[in-house]
Parts: structure tokens; C-alpha cells; sequence
């Protein structure tokens, strides 16, 4: 299959690209953003096209999505006011306090993925790999040799991808009592440091 990566998606496109997120990290927040019928309106209106790198196939489908983040923004880009306007205030004061848990300051000199995600039908074909390839060549271009990312511990799948492509771990989060919110005991963080191969 040929694929192809581009940046940003469509308004068009932009419910499916909520939907192929809240497949791939409902276990991470479901708990949080639930309902799904809530959780799609909240991320259909929150997602911006500028921090996503975007794979398709040879005929323009929408295979998955690499996000990103800077101090610009990032992928997910919903404010506390968007959140209430989903979930009401109180639900949206206390959604915003847990997620801000999970939040990770942009570091100066590191290039901060914000989730990596591909379509149920698309997986096994080397979507993945495209799309963390065209995330080192962002990074370059951006002048920065580092990569960082976060991976939940009941995602050993994902955790296997980013170890192929040379990610290693350089610290732990758990969760401690908020397991049980959070649906995972542990955030692992990756670091991919660039080298010249990739290079133009």
C-alpha cells in the first residue's frame, strides 16, 4: 500500500479523526470523557488540524494521525469554557482538574507527540511506522533532536512500536489511588534522541 503523509486534516474529516481518537485512548480516558457521545462532541470540536501529521492511502483515505504539541498548542486544543459547554460547568471543572494531571509541560528543545493513533483497518500495514518517521522529520525541521512521548502500561502494543523505532524510557508516573479513574496504574515516557539518519 502507498502512503502518503501530509499535515493537518479537512473539516471534513474532522469527525473521523475524532472518532479514530477516542477508539485509541477511550481506555486511557473514558472514565474522564465519558459518555462517548459526549467525549465525540468535546473532541470534534477541540482537535486542530495544524498539530497533526496525517497518513493516506493512495486514494486520500484517512489512515491515522500523528499529533503534536507546542507552546503554541497542540492536537487536543480544548479550553476549560469548551469542556463546559460539553459537560456544564461542574462537569467540566472537574474533568479539567483530572486531565490537567495528566498534562506535560512542553520542554524547551523536545519535540512532544500528543497522541498517535490509525484506523482498526488500517493496522499492521506500517501506518505506525510512517507516521513516527514523518514525526523525526517535523522535528528536524523544527531544529529539535529529541522526541518525547507518553505510553500508558495497557497499551503494550503501542509501547512495542515506539521500542522498534528507538524510543527508550526515561521515567514513571503512577497513578497511585487514581487508578481507578484513570483506568491505568502507570505513564511511561519515551525519548527518541535524532541522529543523522534521518537528516536531509
Amino acid at each position: 500500500m502507498g502512503i502518503t503523509i501530509s499535515q493537518g486534516f479537512s473539516e471534513a474529516e474532522k469527525s473521523h479523526v475524532a472518532q479514530l481518537f477516542w477508539q485509541a485512548f477511550s481506555a486511557k480516558l473514558g472514565r474522564i470523557m465519558g459518555p462517548d457521545a459526549r467525549a465525540l462532541q468535546f473532541f470534534n470540536g477541540c482537535l486542530n488540524p495544524n498539530f497533526a501529521l496525517v497518513a493516506r492511502d493512495e486514494q486520500g483515505q484517512l489512515l491515522g494521525v500523528a499529533g503534536f504539541r507546542t507552546d503554541a498548542g497542540g492536537l487536543v486544543d480544548g479550553s476549560l469554557q469548551d469542556m463546559a459547554r460539553v459537560y456544564g460547568w461542574v462537569g467540566g471543572i472537574w474533568r479539567g482538574l483530572l486531565l490537567s494531571l495528566l498534562e506535560r509541560k512542553v520542554q524547551p528543545d523536545v519535540f512532544q507527540m500528543d497522541g498517535l493513533f490509525v484506523d482498526a483497518s488500517a493496522r499492521g500495514l506500517g501506518v505506525g511506522t510512517a507516521l513516527l518517521e514523518a514525526v523525526f522529520q517535523e522535528a528536524h525541521q523544527r531544529q529539535l533532536d529529541c522526541v518525547q512521548l507518553d505510553v500508558i502500561d495497557i497499551n503494550p502494543r503501542a509501547r512495542a512500536l515506539y521500542e522498534r523505532v528507538g524510543f527508550v524510557p526515561i521515567s514513571e508516573e503512577e497513578t497511585g489511588p487514581l487508578v481507578h479513574i484513570f483506568g491505568f496504574s502507570k505513564a511511561t515516557r519515551m525519548e527518541k534522541t535524532l541522529g543523522v539518519s534521518i537528516r536531509p
